[in-house]
C-alpha cells in the first residue's frame, strides 16, 4: 500500500482527495437548489420534515465520503514518512515512534467524529447524547490536540522529503517550503509528489 502512495501520480492523489469530495459536493447542492426550487409542500410540521428528510436524503453519506478523504489524506502522509525512511542515511536519526503516535491520534479522532456523525444523519446517535455537556468537555481538546498532532506530522512529512532529498540533517529553514505545501495540500500536492516520485524511483 506505501508503494502505491509513492508512485501514485499528482492528479490521481488530487482527484482520489479532491475530486470525488467535490463532485459529491457539486451534486448535493443541486439537490438543495432543486429542492429550494420546488413549491412548499402544504402538510403539518411533521410531514413536511419528513419530506426534506427523504429529499436530503444523500446527506447520509456525508461521513462516508469524508472517511474516504481521511483514509486516502493520512495514507498520503504515512506513505511518505515512513516509505521514505529507508532513504535516509543511516547515521541521521528520525523520531518515527513519535511520528507514529502523533499520526495515529489525530486518524482516530478523526474518524470516531466522522462516525458518530453518521449517526446522527441516520438518527442512531440520541438527541439527548448530543446535548450531553461531557461530549463537547471531550471533543475540546481532542481537537486542539489533534490539531496539534496534525502540524507535527506535517513537520515530520517535510523534514523526511528533504533528508532524503539533502542526504544530511536539515533544519526547519531547510523544509519550510515542503511544509507549508503539505499544508495547503490542494496546492502543494502538484509539486510534492513529483518529488516524492523521484525520491521513491531513485
Amino acid at each position: 500500500m506505501i508503494g502505491l502512495f509513492l508512485r501514485a501520480k499528482h492528479w490521481q492523489l488530487f482527484v482520489l482527495m479532491l475530486g470525488i469530495p467535490s463532485v459529491y459536493q457539486a451534486y448535493f447542492m443541486s439537490q438543495i437548489w432543486g429542492f429550494q426550487s420546488q413549491p412548499e409542500p402544504v402538510v403539518g410540521k411533521e410531514g413536511f420534515t419528513q419530506v426534506l428528510n427523504e429529499e436530503f436524503i444523500q446527506l447520509d453519506f456525508f461521513p462516508y465520503v469524508m472517511i474516504f478523504f481521511v483514509l486516502v489524506f493520512f495514507g498520503w502522509f504515512w506513505s511518505i514518512a515512513i516509505g521514505l525512511q529507508k532513504n535516509i542515511p543511516k547515521e541521521i536519526k528520525m523520531k518515527v515512534k513519535k511520528f507514529k503516535v502523533f499520526f495515529f491520534i489525530p486518524f482516530f479522532y478523526i474518524l470516531f467524529l466522522l462516525i458518530y456523525m453518521g449517526g446522527l444523519f441516520s438518527g442512531i446517535t440520541t438527541h439527548g447524547l448530543l446535548n450531553s455537556g461531557w461530549i463537547i468537555a471531550i471533543i475540546l481538546p481532542l481537537h486542539l490536540l489533534s490539531m496539534f498532532c496534525i502540524f507535527y506530522s506535517m513537520y515530520f512529512v517535510a523534514k523526511t522529503i528533504k533528508t532524503v532529498e539533502l542526504q544530511r540533517k536539515v533544519g526547519f529553514g531547510d523544509f519550510v517550503g515542503e511544509f507549508f505545501l503539505l499544508w495547503f495540500y490542494f496546492i502543494g500536492i502538484w509539486f510534492i509528489q513529483p518529488k516524492v516520485n523521484k525520491l521513491y524511483i531513485k
